[in-house]
Protein backbone atom coordinates (compact mmCIF):
# COMPACT_ATOMS: atom_id res chain seq x y z
CA UNK A 1 0.00 0.00 0.00
CA UNK A 2 2.87 2.60 0.58
CA UNK A 3 4.72 1.93 -2.48
CA UNK A 4 1.14 2.66 -4.34
CA UNK A 5 0.76 5.62 -2.21
CA UNK A 6 4.10 6.62 -2.84
CA UNK A 7 3.60 6.70 -6.59
CA UNK A 8 0.47 8.16 -6.82
CA UNK A 9 1.59 11.07 -4.44
CA UNK A 10 5.06 11.83 -6.49
CA UNK A 11 2.94 12.09 -9.34
CA UNK A 12 0.36 14.30 -7.67
CA UNK A 13 2.77 16.71 -6.73
CA UNK A 14 4.85 17.05 -10.20
CA UNK A 15 0.91 17.97 -11.68
CA UNK A 16 0.72 20.24 -9.00
CA UNK A 17 4.43 22.03 -8.87
CA UNK A 18 4.41 22.48 -12.75
CA UNK A 19 2.02 25.14 -13.82
CA UNK A 20 3.12 28.22 -10.94
CA UNK A 21 6.74 26.86 -12.39
CA UNK A 22 5.71 26.98 -15.84
CA UNK A 23 4.72 30.49 -15.26
CA UNK A 24 7.40 31.58 -13.50
CA UNK A 25 9.77 30.46 -16.57
CA UNK A 26 7.62 32.22 -18.89
CA UNK A 27 7.63 35.39 -16.66
CA UNK A 28 11.36 35.19 -16.46
CA UNK A 29 12.03 34.24 -19.86
CA UNK A 30 13.27 30.48 -18.73
CA UNK A 31 12.31 29.04 -21.84
CA UNK A 32 14.14 26.57 -24.75
CA UNK A 33 13.16 29.19 -27.66
CA UNK A 34 13.11 27.85 -31.52
CA UNK A 35 16.24 27.15 -33.15
CA UNK A 36 16.08 26.88 -37.06
CA UNK A 37 19.63 26.79 -37.38
CA UNK A 38 19.75 23.31 -35.19
CA UNK A 39 18.42 20.30 -36.63
CA UNK A 40 18.25 19.68 -32.96
CA UNK A 41 14.95 21.92 -32.21
CA UNK A 42 11.73 20.66 -33.50
CA UNK A 43 9.39 22.46 -31.68
CA UNK A 44 8.18 25.56 -33.19
CA UNK A 45 7.35 28.32 -29.95
CA UNK A 46 9.21 28.90 -26.61
CA UNK A 47 8.98 25.57 -24.53
CA UNK A 48 9.08 26.54 -20.51
CA UNK A 49 12.34 24.33 -18.69
CA UNK A 50 11.15 24.15 -15.08
CA UNK A 51 9.82 21.11 -15.07
CA UNK A 52 12.52 19.59 -13.85
CA UNK A 53 12.69 21.34 -10.93
CA UNK A 54 9.17 19.75 -10.00
CA UNK A 55 10.40 16.16 -10.78
CA UNK A 56 12.89 17.00 -8.21
CA UNK A 57 10.62 18.20 -5.48
CA UNK A 58 7.77 15.72 -6.58
CA UNK A 59 10.58 13.11 -6.01
CA UNK A 60 12.02 13.39 -2.52
CA UNK A 61 9.16 15.02 -1.08
CA UNK A 62 7.92 11.80 -1.26
CA UNK A 63 10.53 9.58 -0.60
CA UNK A 64 11.02 11.79 2.83
CA UNK A 65 7.35 11.23 3.63
CA UNK A 66 7.53 7.77 3.00
CA UNK A 67 11.18 7.16 4.93
CA UNK A 68 9.38 8.86 7.80
CA UNK A 69 6.75 5.80 7.33
CA UNK A 70 9.03 3.23 7.42
CA UNK A 71 10.81 4.24 10.32
CA UNK A 72 14.34 5.02 8.11
CA UNK A 73 13.95 8.73 8.68
CA UNK A 74 17.24 10.61 7.37
CA UNK A 75 19.77 8.61 6.65
CA UNK A 76 23.56 9.39 5.23
CA UNK A 77 22.77 7.52 2.58
CA UNK A 78 19.53 9.59 2.06
CA UNK A 79 20.91 13.01 2.40
CA UNK A 80 24.40 11.61 0.15
CA UNK A 81 21.53 11.19 -2.62
CA UNK A 82 19.93 14.42 -1.66
CA UNK A 83 23.19 16.22 -1.92
CA UNK A 84 24.81 14.41 -5.01
CA UNK A 85 21.09 15.24 -6.81
CA UNK A 86 21.05 18.71 -5.93
CA UNK A 87 24.17 19.18 -7.55
CA UNK A 88 23.35 17.84 -10.60
CA UNK A 89 19.85 20.14 -10.55
CA UNK A 90 22.24 22.69 -10.18
CA UNK A 91 24.39 22.13 -12.78
CA UNK A 92 21.64 21.19 -15.25
CA UNK A 93 19.58 24.35 -14.76
CA UNK A 94 22.60 26.57 -14.83
CA UNK A 95 23.30 25.08 -18.75
CA UNK A 96 19.78 25.40 -19.25
CA UNK A 97 19.71 28.72 -18.22
CA UNK A 98 23.12 29.24 -20.82
CA UNK A 99 20.64 27.39 -23.70
CA UNK A 100 17.81 30.09 -22.81
CA UNK A 101 20.46 32.94 -23.96
CA UNK A 102 21.71 30.96 -27.18
CA UNK A 103 24.87 30.07 -25.12
CA UNK A 104 26.28 26.52 -24.85
CA UNK A 105 28.10 25.78 -21.53
CA UNK A 106 31.41 24.07 -21.71
CA UNK A 107 31.22 20.31 -21.09
CA UNK A 108 34.21 19.87 -18.38
CA UNK A 109 32.60 21.56 -16.12
CA UNK A 110 29.31 19.93 -16.43
CA UNK A 111 31.46 16.64 -16.07
CA UNK A 112 33.26 17.93 -13.64
CA UNK A 113 30.22 18.70 -10.78
CA UNK A 114 28.38 15.21 -12.20
CA UNK A 115 31.33 13.33 -10.81
CA UNK A 116 31.04 15.30 -7.91
CA UNK A 117 27.83 13.84 -7.21
CA UNK A 118 28.92 10.29 -8.12
CA UNK A 119 31.56 10.34 -5.90
CA UNK A 120 29.05 11.38 -3.01
CA UNK A 121 27.03 8.69 -3.63
CA UNK A 122 29.78 6.62 -3.22
CA UNK A 123 30.91 7.75 -0.17
CA UNK A 124 27.24 6.55 1.30
CA UNK A 125 28.46 3.52 0.46
CA UNK A 126 26.53 2.67 -2.63
CA UNK A 127 28.38 1.40 -4.89
CA UNK A 128 29.01 -1.49 -7.58
CA UNK A 129 31.24 -3.95 -5.27
CA UNK A 130 30.86 -7.58 -6.93
CA UNK A 131 29.60 -10.39 -7.92
CA UNK A 132 28.68 -13.89 -7.68
CA UNK A 133 30.14 -16.47 -8.78
CA UNK A 134 27.48 -18.78 -10.72
CA UNK A 135 29.68 -22.02 -10.86
CA UNK A 136 31.16 -21.84 -7.21
CA UNK A 137 28.65 -19.40 -5.72
CA UNK A 138 31.56 -17.53 -3.92
CA UNK A 139 31.44 -13.88 -3.58
CA UNK A 140 34.02 -11.63 -6.04
CA UNK A 141 34.65 -8.52 -4.09
CA UNK A 142 36.12 -6.20 -6.53
CA UNK A 143 38.90 -4.06 -4.83
CA UNK A 144 38.42 -1.08 -3.74
CA UNK A 145 39.75 1.26 -6.45
CA UNK A 146 38.01 -0.81 -9.35
CA UNK A 147 34.34 -0.42 -7.03
CA UNK A 148 35.30 3.45 -7.19
CA UNK A 149 35.91 2.93 -11.16
CA UNK A 150 32.83 1.70 -12.47
CA UNK A 151 30.86 3.31 -10.09
CA UNK A 152 31.43 6.60 -11.63
CA UNK A 153 31.19 5.11 -14.51
CA UNK A 154 27.75 3.75 -14.19
CA UNK A 155 26.23 6.65 -12.46
CA UNK A 156 27.90 9.15 -14.78
CA UNK A 157 27.06 7.18 -18.18
CA UNK A 158 23.28 7.21 -17.09
CA UNK A 159 23.23 10.10 -16.27
CA UNK A 160 24.40 10.79 -19.87
CA UNK A 161 22.57 8.44 -21.78
CA UNK A 162 18.46 9.98 -20.14
CA UNK A 163 19.92 13.25 -20.77
CA UNK A 164 20.57 12.35 -24.62
CA UNK A 165 17.35 10.59 -24.89
CA UNK A 166 15.49 13.76 -24.36
CA UNK A 167 15.35 14.81 -27.96
CA UNK A 168 11.47 14.97 -28.81
CA UNK A 169 8.35 15.52 -26.47
CA UNK A 170 7.72 12.11 -24.13
CA UNK A 171 10.50 10.37 -25.07
CA UNK A 172 13.33 10.48 -21.71
CA UNK A 173 9.93 10.76 -19.25
CA UNK A 174 8.53 7.68 -21.13
CA UNK A 175 12.07 5.51 -21.10
CA UNK A 176 12.94 6.82 -17.70
CA UNK A 177 9.17 5.92 -16.47
CA UNK A 178 9.77 2.37 -18.41
CA UNK A 179 13.00 1.42 -16.98
CA UNK A 180 11.83 2.42 -13.57
CA UNK A 181 9.47 0.06 -13.22
CA UNK A 182 11.72 -2.43 -14.43
CA UNK A 183 13.62 -1.86 -11.83
CA UNK A 184 10.91 -1.84 -9.44
CA UNK A 185 9.68 -5.39 -10.45
CA UNK A 186 12.94 -6.48 -10.07
CA UNK A 187 13.70 -4.89 -6.75
CA UNK A 188 10.54 -6.84 -5.52
CA UNK A 189 11.98 -10.11 -6.85
CA UNK A 190 14.86 -9.84 -4.86
CA UNK A 191 13.70 -8.10 -2.00
CA UNK A 192 15.21 -4.97 -2.05
CA UNK A 193 12.42 -2.41 -0.67
CA UNK A 194 14.54 0.35 -0.32
CA UNK A 195 15.28 0.73 -4.04
CA UNK A 196 12.02 -0.47 -4.90
CA UNK A 197 10.60 2.67 -2.93
CA UNK A 198 13.11 4.93 -4.83
CA UNK A 199 11.83 3.61 -8.33
CA UNK A 200 8.05 3.48 -8.04
CA UNK A 201 8.30 7.32 -6.66
CA UNK A 202 10.35 7.87 -10.11
CA UNK A 203 7.77 6.27 -12.20
CA UNK A 204 5.34 8.31 -10.60
CA UNK A 205 7.26 11.68 -10.92
CA UNK A 206 8.20 10.72 -14.46
CA UNK A 207 4.35 9.98 -14.98
CA UNK A 208 3.13 13.27 -13.64
CA UNK A 209 5.71 15.19 -16.06
CA UNK A 210 4.43 13.24 -18.95
CA UNK A 211 1.26 14.67 -18.05
CA UNK A 212 2.30 17.93 -19.62
CA UNK A 213 5.15 16.59 -21.90
CA UNK A 214 3.41 13.94 -24.48
CA UNK A 215 3.04 15.59 -27.64
CA UNK A 216 2.72 18.42 -28.37
CA UNK A 217 4.53 19.45 -24.79
CA UNK A 218 3.80 22.18 -23.30
CA UNK A 219 6.62 22.23 -20.74
CA UNK A 220 10.13 21.02 -20.81
CA UNK A 221 12.42 18.95 -18.18
CA UNK A 222 15.62 20.72 -19.56
CA UNK A 223 19.31 19.39 -18.85
CA UNK A 224 17.93 19.72 -15.20
CA UNK A 225 15.02 17.17 -15.09
CA UNK A 226 16.83 14.58 -17.50
CA UNK A 227 20.22 14.51 -16.04
CA UNK A 228 18.67 14.11 -12.63
CA UNK A 229 15.95 11.24 -13.75
CA UNK A 230 19.43 9.12 -15.14
CA UNK A 231 21.21 9.73 -11.92
CA UNK A 232 18.41 8.52 -10.14
CA UNK A 233 18.11 5.57 -12.37
CA UNK A 234 21.77 5.06 -11.81
CA UNK A 235 21.88 4.67 -7.99
CA UNK A 236 18.80 2.80 -7.85
CA UNK A 237 20.19 -0.05 -10.72
CA UNK A 238 23.31 -0.14 -8.14
CA UNK A 239 21.67 -0.32 -4.67
CA UNK A 240 19.38 -2.61 -6.31
CA UNK A 241 19.93 -4.98 -9.05
CA UNK A 242 23.93 -4.85 -9.14
CA UNK A 243 23.53 -6.00 -5.52
CA UNK A 244 24.64 -9.37 -4.90
CA UNK A 245 23.88 -10.11 -8.52
CA UNK A 246 25.79 -13.01 -10.35
CA UNK A 247 27.81 -12.99 -13.14
CA UNK A 248 24.55 -12.97 -15.58
CA UNK A 249 22.11 -11.24 -13.28
CA UNK A 250 24.87 -7.59 -14.34
CA UNK A 251 22.89 -7.42 -17.69
CA UNK A 252 19.81 -6.53 -15.77
CA UNK A 253 20.15 -3.01 -14.95
CA UNK A 254 21.79 -2.51 -18.90
CA UNK A 255 18.66 -4.21 -19.89
CA UNK A 256 16.09 -2.04 -17.65
CA UNK A 257 17.81 0.70 -19.49
CA UNK A 258 17.88 -0.98 -22.91
CA UNK A 259 17.25 2.13 -25.25
CA UNK A 260 19.47 4.94 -24.38
CA UNK A 261 22.41 2.71 -23.63
CA UNK A 262 22.24 0.88 -26.56
CA UNK A 263 21.20 3.93 -28.60
CA UNK A 264 24.19 5.74 -27.00
CA UNK A 265 26.48 3.11 -27.70
CA UNK A 266 26.20 3.46 -31.43
CA UNK A 267 26.35 7.06 -31.08
CA UNK A 268 29.26 7.16 -29.68
CA UNK A 269 30.99 4.40 -32.03
CA UNK A 270 29.42 6.44 -34.62
CA UNK A 271 31.19 9.91 -33.59
CA UNK A 272 34.20 8.12 -33.06
CA UNK A 273 34.49 6.47 -36.38
CA UNK A 274 33.59 10.41 -37.49
CA UNK A 275 36.19 11.74 -35.59
CA UNK A 276 33.75 13.99 -34.15
CA UNK A 277 33.32 15.05 -29.69
CA UNK A 278 31.80 12.48 -28.18
CA UNK A 279 30.21 14.75 -25.57
CA UNK A 280 28.78 17.27 -28.27
CA UNK A 281 25.41 16.73 -28.86
CA UNK A 282 24.00 16.64 -32.80
CA UNK A 283 21.30 14.66 -34.07
CA UNK A 284 22.58 11.52 -34.51
CA UNK A 285 20.16 10.03 -31.89
CA UNK A 286 17.63 7.15 -32.24
CA UNK A 287 14.33 9.49 -32.57
CA UNK A 288 16.17 11.63 -34.53
CA UNK A 289 17.14 9.15 -36.94
CA UNK A 290 13.66 7.66 -36.84
CA UNK A 291 11.85 10.79 -37.45
CA UNK A 292 14.08 11.56 -40.90
CA UNK A 293 12.82 8.47 -42.11
CA UNK A 294 9.40 10.06 -42.13
CA UNK A 295 7.74 9.02 -38.44
CA UNK A 296 5.44 11.66 -36.99
CA UNK A 297 7.34 12.33 -33.30
CA UNK A 298 4.11 10.33 -31.69
CA UNK A 299 4.91 7.06 -33.74
CA UNK A 300 8.57 7.37 -33.04
CA UNK A 301 7.80 7.85 -28.93
CA UNK A 302 5.88 4.70 -29.52
CA UNK A 303 8.26 2.52 -30.85
CA UNK A 304 11.43 3.36 -28.70
CA UNK A 305 9.29 3.13 -25.82
CA UNK A 306 7.91 -0.33 -26.90
CA UNK A 307 11.45 -1.48 -27.51
CA UNK A 308 11.74 -0.04 -24.07
CA UNK A 309 9.53 -2.56 -22.52
CA UNK A 310 10.89 -5.45 -24.58
CA UNK A 311 14.37 -4.78 -22.84
CA UNK A 312 12.62 -4.00 -19.49
CA UNK A 313 10.75 -7.42 -19.71
CA UNK A 314 14.26 -9.38 -20.87
CA UNK A 315 15.82 -7.60 -17.44
CA UNK A 316 12.69 -8.85 -15.35
CA UNK A 317 12.82 -12.61 -17.43
CA UNK A 318 16.86 -12.35 -16.37
CA UNK A 319 15.74 -11.73 -12.45
CA UNK A 320 13.43 -14.35 -12.04
CA UNK A 321 16.18 -16.81 -13.61
CA UNK A 322 18.38 -15.94 -10.83
CA UNK A 323 16.60 -16.04 -8.50
CA UNK A 324 15.55 -19.54 -8.42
Amino acid sequence: MLLLVSAMLSCLLVILLIPPLRKLAIKIDFVDKPRPDLERKIHREPIPLTAGIAIFIGFFATYFISAGFTGAGLTGKSAAIFCGSLLILGIGMLDDWYKTRGKELASLPKMIVQVAAALIVYFSGIAFEGFTNPFTGHYISLPEWLQLILTILWIFGVTTVINFSDGIDGLAGGLSAISGGTLFIVALTMGQSESALMSVILVGSAIGYLRYNKPPARVFMGDAGATFLGFMLGIIALDGAFKGATLASLFIPIFALGVPILDNVIVIIRRLIQQKPIYKADASQAHYRLLATGLNQTQTLVFLCLLNICFGLTAIILALQSDM
